[in-house]
């Protein structure tokens, strides 16, 4: 194959497109289209930033419309009627239907903002430097977020140390052979443990890069019980596992915690524009004017899709049962497909979700088998071992069932097993 201006003007930094070479130049719904017309299902979403799936058509209709008028596209964090509308709809629509009193933070507007700016506000709140985080932890690739992110290469990528942060186990680290928190619980109640208080703990309930480890309930609980009591801050980074990706609109609604800091981004425009939010209760907004800002967090392009998106997704109970049944489709598929390869997987929760893989490069061969079939998705893991699927909330059944169709047939490709029958109910 000839080389091109990626090969020869691109840094060697870029992943993605090392194994998806096709060149991509159309998105509808769950498909991309490449130059030749090659049509592609996407199960990959933008990493989870296309979570009602691209293009949405009223979505595009409304950024067409709001251009062709002139509206304002770059505000800092000014006021516009484009902002207001996205604060009073994400109030309305998300936060007093849950009992939720976040004032909103505009950091950056991608995820590592969101963290930097939480751990930044933990850090100012308390007194206090240190940051706990997790075990297989992803936070971002600036150096706070790196500070409390746990895969070793992200982390060498730095080239300075990362300080002020501690790994602690994340739910089931050990197998279930020891109670997670009780290292935690023990250090903090030891006034001889030599271990300072922290200023803040943050977690993800469901570990995205980190292998799609997801927490229970029940464990979320203790943790943010344990937290209240030492009066230590809880950081929940949404940013992957939230806007429904779970079932939910935030993942740990389930638990039924009330988060002292909440990170939101990805899929929060819900047209894949860069945005994010911080959110963190009243009595936390100790900022002086500008102590924490950035160039672009007023992009009035993603609050005029944010606030749509919420109405259109969120502003009743219709959508998220609509949701819980494809991600049971989901899950029934997985299984059954898991049930190929001995002691073989399912990991994550709702729409992020996978299979782990005993042998570590089985996971990569599927994906590549998958891209063979035309379909995107893509591996997690300290070792790549799990394979991840992300596909939009809006996918049509049948689009669901067509993607474990070729998963499956990658899955038996990559282990050897093409003669096996399938297990899988076909497409309705």
């Amino acid at each position: 194959m000839a080389t091109d201006i990626f090969d020869t003007r691109e840094s060697q930094v870029r992943s993605y497109c090392m194994s998806w070479p096709a060149v991509f130049e159309r998105a509808e719904g769950t498909y991309q289209w490449t130059e030749d017309g090659t049509k592609y299902l996407d199960f990959f979403s933008g990493a989870g930033a296309l979570n009602y799936g691209h293009n949405h058509p009223e979505l595009r209709d409304l950024v067409i419309e709001y251009l062709s008028n002139n509206g304002v596209t770059h505000s800092m964090d000014m006021k516009t009627p484009a902002k207001r509308r996205f604060l009073e709809t994400f109030e309305r629509i998300i936060l007093e239907p849950r009992n939720l009193d976040y004032k909103v933070m505009f950091p950056g507007p991608t995820g590592t903002n969101t963290v930097e700016a939480a751990l930044k506000l933990a850090r100012k709140v308390t007194g206090r430097q240190h940051i706990l985080s997790f075990t297989n932890a992803f936070h971002g690739m600036t150096l706070g977020s790196l500070s409390v992110t746990g895969n070793s290469m992200k982390r060498r990528g730095a080239g300075i140390p990362l300080t002020n942060s501690s790994k602690i186990p994340y739910d089931d680290y050990f197998d279930g052979d020891i109670p997670d928190l009780i290292w935690l619980e023990k250090v903090l109640e030891d006034s001889g443990s030599g271990v300072d208080k922290p200023a803040a703990v943050i977690v993800e309930t469901v570990q995205g890069e980190g292998g799609l480890n997801a927490a229970r309930m029940e464990w979320l609980k203790a943790l943010s019980d344990l937290l209240r009591r030492h009066k230590i801050l809880l950081i929940v980074d949404d940013v992957q596992a939230g806007c429904g990706r779970t079932g939910k609109f935030f993942s740990f609604e389930e638990a039924g915690i009330y988060p002292d800091i909440v990170c939101v981004s990805k899929s929060i425009s819900g047209y894949g524009l860069a945005m994010a939010l911080t959110l963190f209760k009243p009595e936390l907004d100790v900022w002086e004017p500008g102590e924490h800002n950035g160039t672009f967090r007023g992009n009035n392009l993603a609050f005029v899709t944010a606030a749509r998106a919420l109405e259109l997704f969120w502003a009743d109970k219709s959508f998220e049962q609509e949701l819980a049944g494809k991600i049971a489709d989901l899950r029934e598929g997985l299984e059954k497909i898991a049930a190929h390869v001995k002691d073989a997987s399912v990991r994550g929760r709702g729409f992020l979700t996978g299979i782990c893989f005993p042998n570590p490069d089985t996971a990569g061969k599927v994906a590549a088998e998958a891209y063979k079939r035309n379909m995107l998705l893509e591996t997690s893991g300290p070792e790549d071992e799990v394979i991840k699927l992300m596909p939009a909330l809006t996918i049509e059944p049948e689009d669901l069932q067509k993607g474990l169709t070729i998963l499956e047939e990658a899955v038996l490709a990559a282990t050897g097993q093409m003669g096996e029958p399938s297990r899988l109910r076909p497409p309705h």
